[in-house]
This record gives C-alpha cells, sequence and structure tokens, in this order.
C-alpha cells in the first residue's frame, strides 16, 4: 500500500514482503557491473569471491577501503567533499541531539568497522550510524546491529546499499536505515523494529528519526544550502 501525505511529498509504503523480495533478489541485482569488486592481490591466499573472512579482511592494507559482506570483499572508493559534508552535518545533529538529552545512545560514523553479524563473514563501514547499547562498542569494532544507519548513496555503492545492504541491516536487526541520494536529492527512510514503514523525503523537508520518537529532526534544506556550493561548481568544471 501506498500513501501520499496531503501538503507535502512524503510516501510511505508498509508491509515486509518488499524486504523479502529484496533478499532474494539481492545477489543476481548486485552484479559485477555495479559493484566493483576489491582487488586481493595482496591477500596471502587467494580464494573464491563468498569465501573470504575476517581474517583476510584484517590483511587489507591501510589506505584501502573495502567492506566485507558474506565472504565477498567490495571495493569502496574514497568518498567525494559532497559524501563527507552531507554525512558530516548528519552526524552533527545527531550529536547535537544527544547531548541536549543526555542520552546514552553513541553517534558514529566512517571509517568504523561494525561485525553485523557478529561472526566472520560480514564487516561492514556505514556513513553515520547512531548505538544505543555501549556493551556493542568493543575496541576497534561495533559488534552488532546499530540502531539506526545512515548509507549516503554515490554511482560505485548505489546498488550495493539499496540492496544487499538492505537486506543485511534488516535481518541483523537494525531499527532504522536511512538512504540519501544527493543526484535526486531524496532521502528513503525504512523503519524495520516492527513492521516494514518506507518514508520517502525530498531535500526540502526536516526528517524525524523515529528511533528517537521523532524529536529530532534532520533539516534537509538546511543541509543541502550548505553544500550546494560543490554542486554548482562541478556544474560549471571548477
Amino acid at each position: 500500500m501506498t500513501e501520499k501525505a496531503g501538503g507535502n511529498t512524503e510516501e510511505k509504503t508498509k508491509g515486509m514482503k518488499g524486504t523479502e523480495n529484496t533478499r532474494e533478489n539481492s545477489g543476481r541485482e548486485c552484479s559485477e557491473e555495479t559493484v566493483r569488486e576489491a582487488k586481493t592481490q595482496y591477500m596471502t591466499q587467494e580464494k573464491s569471491q563468498g569465501e573470504y573472512t575476517l581474517e583476510d579482511y584484517y590483511q587489507i592494507p591501510d589506505g584501502y577501503r573495502a567492506e566485507l559482506i558474506d565472504g565477498v570483499i567490495y571495493n569502496m572508493a574514497a568518498p567525494s567533499p559532497l559524501h563527507q559534508l552531507i554525512g558530516g552535518r548528519i552526524f552533527k545533529t545527531f550529536s547535537d541531539y544527544i547531548d541536549r538529552k543526555e542520552g546514552m545512545c553513541i553517534p558514529a560514523y566512517a571509517p568504523l568497522d561494525v561485525q553485523l553479524d557478529c561472526d566472520d563473514k560480514t564487516m561492514l563501514q556505514p556513513d553515520v550510524l547512531i548505538v544505543c547499547d555501549r556493551k556493542k562498542i568493543r575496541k576497534g569494532v561495533i559488534y552488532g546491529a546499530p540502531d539506526l544507519v545512515v548509507e549516503i548513496l554515490s554511482g560505485s555503492t548505489k546498488r550495493k546499499d539499496m540492496t544487499v545492504k538492505l537486506a543485511k541491516y534488516a535481518a541483523a536487526g537494525v531499527r532504522e536505515y536511512w538512504m540519501v541520494d544527493p543526484d535526486k536529492k531524496k532521502v528513503i527512510v525504512y523503519e524495520m523494529e516492527d513492521d516494514l514503514n518506507v518514508s520517502i523525503f525530498g531535500f526540502d523537508h526536516e526528517i524525524p528519526v523515529r528511533i528517537f520518537g521523532g524529536e529530532c529532526m534532520v533539516d534537509f534544506k538546511e543541509i543541502w544550502e550548505y553544500v550546494s556550493f560543490l554542486e554548482t561548481k562541478c556544474r560549471r568544471g571548477d
């Protein structure tokens, strides 16, 4: 079912069916054409994708960014300035709210390892996250599912973020997942705590953080005004 909220561009979809389909299709949709797999020449033992473990992940040299998802190593390009600035403003909003409330939740941002499934086959690096169970924060890693994850989409990661990682976050127990698309100026918010509830916002909206009961609002109009000079420079070729 899809609803349109009167007076704004928010769209909502309820039901778990979409997530189930994503899980079924994520493997074949996330093809080599859309996800760049990491080169593994620095590994001591060459393996087939799907067979890599944390032991291999920790062999990746400093300076390389990669994620390990169900035994597959994915290359991650360095984030663009636009990507970094958007993520930084989102993190600041989360951090300022938690500080005002003297809350126990911890906001964080990449690069930070998240051992999502608590196994040796998956290690992710979300762009921004919130963890409210401090026992999950261990030396050098978040062990288990964060409460909220934000991924900022780019051409090289969009398909992975929208299929493979969506399914992984839902299955692991992430309560809320935001996908920020600077190209389309849209934010897709998945509330996954009970049933699935999906909302789509434009960059002219204030977006409520549902894990905080909607009290914390992220003003994407303000964020876009802050970062839009970068888009103007790109168009000019500066």
